[in-house]
């Protein structure tokens, strides 16, 4: 199996990556702040394991915004590695408490905010999002994906991407500009959007599936399971490596706020799925 992908086309990352959500908040996003001094230390392990993708957003913070995500990141890599990717989102915005839909207007202050929180001058990937949940069906994006196009043509983004779409969305953005990464809900446990992957893989979009590990929701799986206890590895590492064996194309992004975590979920990239490992998981 290639273990790196050519994100855009252009940026070498290695397809086990690091998601930045839980970093701020183990409750998720607006949840009770985690130790921010945890929080730099697990990236760095990260990339000393060698992540060198980074998925991220500047609304990843805990109540009241005490522990960014973005903040984390700077302060624990900056200056950045010169193979880090860093991947950001925008379309959900934090007001009166909560995340609300970001509009067209706001599309550039999202992006700005991101640059600075980051501390870079140009973001690698950045994906709209759309939708709470469910991806939003009959919903047009095209506006607010022209405005992310126009930044990208002043410089300010390299490449961009889609999250919580269906594939309705992902003709209409490509209409509009390139897209080199969609981010949907994906994992052992829920592979609704198996004719979305296929069509990334058939134009070498990266699918970058976020709750890659459930979401909360433990991947319990006697499928896993046995074949986790074949590999000697934990029921986690077994669900990573099959999503990195389902397609060439689909990277991992787990989070964790966790050093041992980071650990345990690194090490799935060492573990390749035989053909009846595959069978069983099916």
């Amino acid at each position: 199996m290639n273990n790196e992908f050519r994100l855009g086309g252009d940026l070498a990352i290695n397809r086990l990556g690091f998601g930045a959500m839980r970093l701020p908040s183990k409750d998720g996003m607006g949840g009770l702040a985690r130790d921010p001094e945890t929080g730099r230390a697990v990236l760095r392990r990260a990339v000393e394991l060698g992540v060198n993708h980074i998925d991220t957003a500047d609304f990843y913070v805990s109540a009241g915004g005490a522990v960014r995500a973005n903040t984390l990141i700077r302060e624990a890599l900056h200056p950045y590695p010169s193979d880090l990717v860093i991947a950001t989102k925008v379309g959900p915005i934090i007001r009166e408490g909560g995340l609300h839909h970001a509009t067209l207007a706001d599309m550039r202050g999202l992006v700005e905010a991101n640059l600075e929180g980051l501390d870079v001058d140009r973001l690698d990937l950045v994906y709209l999002r759309i939708g709470p949940m469910e991806p939003p069906r009959g919903e047009s994006l095209a506006a607010r994906f022209e405005a992310l196009a126009a930044l990208r043509e002043e410089g300010l983004i390299r490449h961009l991407g889609l999250s919580n779409i269906d594939i309705d969305h992902l003709a209409e953005a490509r209409a509009i500009a390139p897209v080199a990464a969609v981010q949907n809900e994906f994992h052992a446990a829920e592979r609704g959007d198996v004719e979305l992957l296929a069509a990334c893989e058939e134009s070498g979009i990266a699918f970058v599936p976020f709750f890659p590990l459930g979401g909360g929701r433990e991947l319990d799986d006697e499928r896993l399971a046995k074949v986790a206890a074949r590999h000697g590895g934990s029921v986690s590492q077994i669900g990573l490596a099959w999503l990195l064996a389902s397609s060439p194309v689909t990277l991992a992004i787990p989070g964790t706020g966790s050093l041992s975590h980071i650990e345990d979920n690194m090490a799935a990239a060492g573990i390749t799925l035989t053909g009846e490992d595959l069978a069983d998981i099916a």
